[in-house]
């Protein structure tokens, strides 16, 4: 009988992810074989190395779509893995970036999250067939719609690491879910059966809109915000107040996706409204230094992805 092929992993130079393949019957290597120059125009200078050495292999790539600049590169290779014989092709791609633009409100708008899903619809077959898209707390669950069957996309959810997060806390017991808005509360609150979630919602008084909690009681508690990503962080902010008003002792919030344009994840370092804690992901390339600065937290998707793919998908 012959032996498993390899598993080779692959990504750009900005991912700072990793995985773990201890655990795994297969041979995993990671190959930095990708030259990542641009010419000098701007317009990106690619090169494989040893490009013939994937046929036959289950091939990885870690990507990251966290700025503009770098989603014609990262499909460039995206598009050629396929064509150089790989067994089978498995896209990590953390957070999708253009998941809050996935509908129109108004004739005119464009629903940019579906124009994202076509290019990476484009990925060729392998030889083991469609490539999989490995996407973590996609905005709307919808959204695996919007991609072709040429690819099969694959929503997982990151918050199980912060369940077990939960668990180590010295006022475990005492400790209490909300959730910044409705739609929050419709993703998230089937991880939390046993919980009667607290669910704060965003009203207009005059020309302010405020948040309010409109379910649940979070005096004498340590409430836990949820929520799939953070931009600004002005809501998390104002739901924060708002628990406070209403009795909570303790606050503290988790986001998969700190995205936080203009290092806005600074207003938490030294916040007039206290966070206990504040986890995130390292989603994105930043996660790791903004973690560097109480409260946030850093959780690692290395060992939920390593499980996805080690545990079932590259067995032989």
């Amino acid at each position: 009988m012959s032996p498993p092929p390899k598993s080779t992993i692959h990504g750009p130079p900005v991912r700072a992810l990793s995985i773990s393949a201890s655990s795994s019957p297969r041979e995993v290597e990671y190959r930095k074989t990708i030259q990542w120059k641009t010419f000098p125009d701007g317009f990106p200078n690619l090169f494989i190395e040893d490009v013939k050495y994937m046929a036959g292999k289950d091939v990885i790539f870690i990507g990251s779509f966290h700025t503009p600049d770098v989603i014609f590169e990262q499909l460039s290779v995206l598009y050629a893995f396929p064509r150089y014989l790989a067994r089978s092709f498995h896209f990590i791609m953390p957070y999708f970036p253009t998941g809050t633009m996935e509908r129109v409100d108004t004739e005119g708008q464009i629903a940019t999250a579906k124009t994202l899903a076509t290019l990476i619809s484009g990925i060729p077959l392998t030889t083991k067939g469609p490539a999989q898209i490995i996407i973590f707390d996609i905005h709307a669950l919808q959204e695996r719609f919007y991609f072709s069957d040429n690819v099969i996309p694959r929503l997982e959810s990151a918050v199980p690491l912060l369940m077990r997060e939960m668990k180590s806390l010295p006022d475990f017991k005492n400790v209490s879910i909300a959730f910044p808005d409705d739609g929050a509360c419709k993703r998230f609150h089937n991880f939390f059966p046993d919980e009667d979630p607290i669910t704060c919602v965003k009203i207009r008084d005059g020309n302010r809109r405020i948040v309010k909690v409109k379910d649940g009681n979070p005096a004498g508690r340590h409430v836990l915000i949820i929520d799939d990503l953070v931009q600004s962080g002005g809501t998390l902010k104002e739901c924060a107040k708002a628990l406070y008003e209403k009795g909570a002792i303790k606050v503290s919030a988790y986001v998969t996706h700190a995205v936080f344009p203009k290092e806005s994840w600074r207003k938490f370092v030294d916040s007039d409204v206290k966070f206990e804690n504040f986890w995130i992901t390292d989603s994105l390339p930043h996660a790791k230094m903004i973690c560097e600065h109480p409260p946030f937290r850093l959780l690692s998707l290395s060992e939920p992805i390593a499980d996805l793919l080690l545990g079932y998908d590259l067995m032989p």
